[in-house]
């Protein structure tokens, strides 16, 4: 769901750039103020794991794939606010280092991906699990399935939006093209924010009580975090389905591909590929094992941005009293 350049007007481009921005101004200001100091190292576990999951695509149907977005799995643990800071951070490391989506288009992007799906899905999370009678734990993870599956598919249809908008593709043709096909990879984000939720629920509780936990238990939950995302990177990453994504598709039945034309910007990563490496497994593998370690440290290194503004004013609130 990547916008490249050239599918969206500058009009539409620079208004969806305003509102991405305003959402991560909310953002900052939001987690500034609410999230747990001891909880930042966890922006930027939630950072890598969504850049390993993003690079797992999987096949859907006509020769098309599917990627995780990851945003609604964030939100759910680590609230609305602090996703769309992980989203962004994530998005960012993707356009300038691997291509992976436009830089007149990260706007969209982050709004699209970042900003839609994750407060959608997070309240949709909210509101099912209230309705949901079931156990608790039950009730948690199809509630989670659930918003998972519709934040995919309204970020699918905010981007047809956007192309309609741009004159790009008429909206009834956007619409069933984009909506249609991330229906179904929604079900694929659904099951898969589900399992890591139940395990989270089951085994690792501590993921979501953060604060609550040792020093000892937050390093080990941070390490084995690392571990995991780079696991998926290195020995997953490399045999994920080559076939286009939806968006590249639906550009191919849209006619819209002779747009990227020279709208390409190149990247040191591009096509997450090390370059001068010749196997392009391991070429893979390597580049995504530096973009999940770049993603931790552009989200963990905001969070310690942040960390002294909340320190300092609960300083001042002691002080005060």
């Amino acid at each position: 769901m990547h916008l490249p350049d050239g599918f969206l007007d500058a009009k539409t481009a620079l208004i969806c750039t305003g509102a991405a921005a305003v959402g991560v101004g909310i953002g900052l200001r939001q987690v500034r103020t609410s999230l747990e100091p001891r909880k930042m190292p966890m922006l930027g576990l939630a950072a890598a794991f969504v850049f390993a999951a993003q690079m797992l695509n999987f096949p859907v149907a006509g020769g098309t794939s599917g990627h995780l977005l990851g945003a609604v799995l964030t939100a759910i643990l680590l609230g609305p606010s602090a996703a769309v800071l992980v989203m962004a951070c994530v998005l960012i490391v993707q356009c300038l280092m691997f291509a992976d989506g436009g830089l007149m288009a990260l706007g969209a992007n982050i709004f699209n991906m970042g900003i839609v799906s994750s407060v959608s899905g997070y309240f949709v999370f909210r509101m099912a699990k209230g309705l949901i009678r079931m156990e608790e734990t039950r009730s948690t993870v199809f509630a989670a399935a659930f918003a998972s599956w519709f934040g995919t598919v309204l970020a699918s249809v905010f981007c047809a939006g956007e192309l309609a908008v741009s004159n790009s593709v008429a909206w009834p043709i956007a619409f069933a093209g984009m909506a249609n096909i991330h229906m179904i990879i929604g079900c694929g984000e659904g099951v898969a924010t589900a399992l890591v939720i139940l395990a989270v629920v089951r085994r690792r509780p501590e993921l979501i009580n953060v604060a609550e936990s040792s020093p000892a238990m937050r390093r080990t939950l941070l390490g084995h975090g690392l571990l995991v995302s780079l696991g998926l990177a290195i020995f997953v990453a490399p045999f994920a389905s080559p076939w286009p994504d939806a968006l590249e598709q639906a550009a191919r039945a849209f006619g819209i591909e002779t747009k990227l034309a020279g709208s390409s910007v190149s990247a040191p990563l591009a096509e997450y590929r090390l370059p001068f490496v010749g196997s392009a497994t391991l070429a893979t593998a390597m580049a995504g094992a530096i973009g999940t370690v770049l993603a931790f440290i552009a989200a963990y290194g905001l969070a310690r941005m942040l960390v002294p503004v909340l320190g300092a004013r609960k300083k001042d609130a002691s002080s005060g009293n």
